[in-house]
């Protein structure tokens, strides 16, 4: 299973906004995909920490 930040619409988002101004506190949506982490070679895996390094991002590869 994977998690990422959720893309909301307005309606969502105002309730979060609205749900963060009650509680004094910043609040994350999440989504989560039911997906499998790719098995990588030493090499695949040296080339995404490269590119994670580079980008300053986490990057996870996937089955398809």
């Amino acid at each position: 299973m994977l998690c990422s930040l959720s893309k909301l619409e307005p309606k969502g988002l105002d309730s979060i906004k609205s749900l963060e101004k009650e509680i004094h506190r910043p609040v994350l949506a999440f989504s989560c995909h039911d997906l499998e982490p790719a098995q990588l070679t030493a090499a695949e895996l040296q080339k995404i920490q490269s590119l994670e390094k580079e980008l300053g991002l986490a990057l996870v590869a996937i089955n398809d």
